[in-house]
């Protein structure tokens, strides 16, 4: 009788529940699928957005990631505390784990102590108690200057600052102080969506723009003044504000450092099409790899890719184990919606590994599309959990 194996995935975000339920759907029980994750609760991310104007309930974009072990999933809440990829071992809450194989999927920790006085200035817009703060702050703003700041170019959802601009002014209508209220984006990017291609990146600024907010390329933060309400930039000019709303510089996390799974880049290097690392069945996925593309760019850190490469990742690693199905690889294709507001969006779509540059394709916002996200949200919760 052959010997059960064992998977180990690390975070329970897109990635890590997509590759935990595709696996154990292909594999038969006798194989062990662990999924180990420091937060109680898996955070629907892209609902955040609608946390921050009201429309949304913070308990009603969660689910319990315990919900997993009715599937044949074990769940281990802890931090990880070691991994070593060479052993495919792992320490968490004081016990070691020995696995077959190790998908690493812990995402990319934020980081804004690296700019000074940024925390303390602002409200981050990627986390939950950040977007229950900046409904709050929104619902007593009567009058002045709202800015939303990426703190550097490279983070997750690279529409989320776009659509945040774009849903802000929409909610400062429906509060009626839209009039009294200056809007503006400062980028550490020279365009919006700039790994999406030169046409998607020109469509977005013009559908941010036509809303009267103020857009402003290559802005590339070093300070914030928390008392003089004043941001700094790297070239010497320098912006007031009076409600600052902020994307967090990104970072891999401190563990896959000391792990030596870091390239150059400052995140985990894998083969594009496989998403193996350089030690023998070690897989990474989503927003804690890099991979390059053509244009000289990475490919974006964002949910949909780090699905698409989960059901890889699995499919390959039960066909290994079974000898059933053929090879599967990732290819590049992604999509996201971009809320407008006012109840519509659009949606882009394309291939990321295309060349010279990604084909990436708009469609026109419209109520369709925003419904379209809305019962994503509700399928993804249902779906997975």
């Amino acid at each position: 009788m052959e010997q059960s194996k064992t998977v180990t995935i690390l975070g329970a975000g897109s990635g890590g529940v997509v590759a935990a339920n595709t696996l154990r759907k292909l594999l038969p029980h006798s194989d062990r699928i662990i999924i180990i994750d420091k937060e109680r609760d898996h955070l629907f991310a892209p609902s955040l957005l609608w946390v921050m104007i009201g429309d949304r309930k913070p308990e009603r974009i969660s689910k319990p990631i315990k919900n997993l072990e009715r599937k044949g999933i074990e769940v281990i809440q802890g931090d990880v505390g070691r991994i070593d990829p060479s052993q495919r071992t792992v320490n968490v809450n004081g016990k070691t784990i020995v696995s077959d194989v190790l998908i690493i999927a812990l995402g990319a920790d934020y980081a804004p102590q690296n700019i000074s006085g940024l925390s303390e200035a602002g409200l981050n817009a990627y986390s939950l108690q950040g977007a229950t703060a900046i409904r709050d702050s929104l619902n007593h703003f009567k009058q002045g200057r709202i800015v939303i700041l990426t703190a550097a170019p490279v983070y997750k959802c690279p529409a989320a600052p776009y659509e945040m601009a774009m849903l802000i002014e929409y909610h400062c209508r429906r509060l009626g102080v839209r009039d009294r209220v200056q809007i503006d984006i400062f980028a550490a990017e020279p365009g919006p969506m700039g790994t999406a291609g030169p046409e998607m990146s020109k469509q977005v600024r013009q559908m941010v723009e036509s809303k009267g907010i103020v857009y402003h390329p290559s802005h590339q933060v070093t300070a914030v003044d928390p008392n003089g309400r004043t941001i700094k930039f790297s070239d010497g000019s320098a912006t007031a504000f009076d409600l600052l709303i902020f994307v967090p510089p990104h970072q891999a996390p401190r563990v896959v450092k000391d792990a030596g799974l870091l390239s150059e880049s400052g995140w985990i290097s894998v083969d594009r099409h496989t998403l193996e690392t350089k030690f023998k069945n070690v897989y990474a996925i989503g927003d804690v790899t890099s991979i390059p593309l053509k244009m000289g760019k990475s490919l974006p850190k964002a949910g949909v890719f780090a699905h698409g490469q989960a059901e890889v990742v699995a499919h390959n690693i039960a066909r290994q184990w079974t000898g059933q199905g053929g090879p599967a690889s990732f290819q590049g294709e992604g999509k996201c919606f971009i809320e407008i507001g006012d109840k519509r969006a659009g949606i882009g779509t394309g291939n990321f590994y295309a060349e010279p540059s990604p084909q990436v394709f708009v469609k026109r916002p419209s109520m369709k599309w925003h419904v379209g996200k809305v019962l994503f949200e509700k399928y993804w919760l249902w779906k997975w959990f």
